[in-house]
């Protein structure tokens, strides 16, 4: 479950002066759910997603996920939270140019001191998944934005995370590629392999998730589907 209460989160502007982010914000997502959230810029959305990700504290409120109080680890917890609960999917697809899809995907078993022949059968696998098998053996500038993408969402599954998180995933695809990604999605959450919380300017992309958390002002401006 993911649990945040009472969340408030504020930045510094050049002028010293305090800029509020997240106000009071408390949401509840189930277990193996799969979640949109929607909101203009600065509505508080990449916020929600670097305190889920352990990337940025609340300055107030309880963030919890799978159990693990985030507002309260050590930043030695933090660190292995990143490692092994949370996989990242972000905008820019961040995949090493000199290493082919598949070595991409295995890295990160790799660093966490798998073994390379495990290591490249999990990736294996998850590219098949993405329907990449065929191109598994291609470096990053050798495929397709939408090819890419998908071996970025292979890449965050590679350490089972529980927990799921996307950050305008479609924003630089067209409507074909955009499609495609998000089916991927929808076949992790089919088989509840984590909780998805996907952010997204799309109202297209938006209303295909199950549940949709519309962001203002750093509150909660509407709220649909499952919890």
């Amino acid at each position: 479950m993911i649990r945040l209460s009472h969340v408030s989160r504020s930045y510094r502007q050049q002028t010293g002066l305090p800029v509020p982010a997240l106000q009071d914000f408390s949401l509840t997502l189930a277990e193996g759910s799969m979640t949109a959230v929607t909101g203009p810029s600065g509505c508080g959305k990449s916020t929600l997603l670097h305190l889920l990700g352990a990337l940025d504290r609340p300055d107030t409120g309880e963030v919890e996920v799978s159990g693990i109080p985030l507002h309260l680890a050590t930043e030695r917890q933090r660190t292995r939270y990143r490692r092994e609960t949370v996989g990242i999917v972000f905008q820019f697809f961040h995949l090493l140019p000199g290493m082919t899809l598949l070595e991409n995907v295995a890295l990160p078993l790799i660093l966490a001191g798998a073994g390379k022949q495990t290591a490249s059968g999990k990736a294996a696998a998850l590219l098949e998944l993405a329907g990449l098998a065929s191109k598994s053996a291609r470096l990053p500038q050798e495929v397709s934005g939408g090819e890419l993408q998908r071996a970025a969402v292979a890449r965050a599954l590679v350490h089972q995370p529980r927990l799921l998180l996307a950050d305008e995933p479609t924003g630089n695809l067209d409507s074909e590629n955009a499609a495609r990604v998000m089916e991927l999605f929808h076949t992790v959450h089919r088989s509840r392999m984590a909780t998805i919380l996907l952010v997204t300017h799309s109202p297209e992309i938006a209303v295909q998730a199950p549940g949709q958390v519309a962001l203002a002002d750093g509150r909660i401006a509407s709220q649909s589907g499952p919890p």
